[in-house]
């Protein structure tokens, strides 16, 4: 007969911390959504009084994760997407966005929180000519990210991989080139780099202080870049145009989905290896 009181496995919920925020949460509350707890929406509203100007960067990466896919499917012919740092899911996640254009599209996320594992549901959904995966890994180790991403992903043909707010959290420049190096490595020319990050190019002074906050809640620790620490990232493909530039000047639509091109304290670029 089973033990009735033998331990039941943890669900991913029963491992979410809701007394510390988290940077996917303040980022979802940023963008309007609803996964996130009163802390997030704390600890966000504090790094707003230091710069207001953080939702509307927020809002331009995302906008910029569009743009670049649907370049990357419509114009540079790519079919196969490596989302690392995937974050909550909000409107136009890759997989949406690519298989609106080419349906046999084939993407896998990548995250390692437990809070976008519960949510994973909402990104396994495909088109019946492409596929989309999640898998649990960190960024920390693109070795196992490749290993887990083959059963889906073909690493003998180009792949776009994006890492859109994830490389703020690996503190050391070298590292974090390493991190890219490795995976530009598993993958054959015609591949595509996607990278955004908080930089200290437009409001610095505002920006460390809000960073410096950040770092003192006891969550991830995250840093910023400059535009020229950021080119370093890029070293091993070459950048298309715009380069590195804030996120909403990276090949803005005619509509300027945020009214006013401005400068936002994200910057981002898009480079093609070799």
């Amino acid at each position: 007969m089973a033990d009735d009181a033998s331990p039941k496995p943890l669900s991913p919920l029963d491992v979410v911390d809701s007394t510390v925020s988290h940077s996917a949460r303040i980022w979802n509350y940023w963008l309007g959504g609803k996964d996130n707890y009163d802390v997030d929406r704390r600890v966000g509203d504090e790094i707003l009084a230091y710069v207001p100007e953080l939702v509307r960067s927020a809002r331009a990466d995302r906008h910029f994760l569009t743009r670049a896919v649907h370049y990357l499917a419509a114009e540079a012919g790519v079919r196969q997407f490596l989302d690392i740092g995937t974050g909550l899911p909000t409107v136009d996640n890759t997989h949406e966005v690519a298989q609106r254009v080419a349906p046999e599209s084939r993407i896998v996320y990548v995250d390692n929180d437990p809070l976008v594992l519960t949510h994973a549901h909402a990104l396994l959904t495909s088109t019946a000519e492409g596929a989309t995966a999640y898998i649990d890994a960190d960024v920390r180790d693109p070795e196992a990210i490749v290993r887990a991403a083959a059963g889906t992903l073909d690493f003998d043909r180009p792949v776009a991989i994006t890492m859109l707010g994830i490389l703020n959290f690996v503190l050391d420049d070298d590292q974090a080139r390493d991190i890219v190096h490795r995976l530009l490595d598993s993958v054959p020319a015609g591949s595509h780099l996607v990278v955004s990050h908080p930089t200290t190019e437009v409001d610095g002074e505002a920006m460390t202080g809000a960073v410096d906050y950040w770092n003192s809640q006891g969550t991830a620790p995250m840093r910023l870049r400059t535009r020229d620490e950021l080119a370093r990232l890029f070293d091993r493909v070459t950048l298309v145009e715009p380069g590195v530039v804030s996120c909403s000047r990276w090949r803005p639509r005619e509509d300027a989905e945020l009214g006013r091109i401005v400068d936002v304290t994200h910057f981002c670029g898009v480079g093609v290896k070799p």
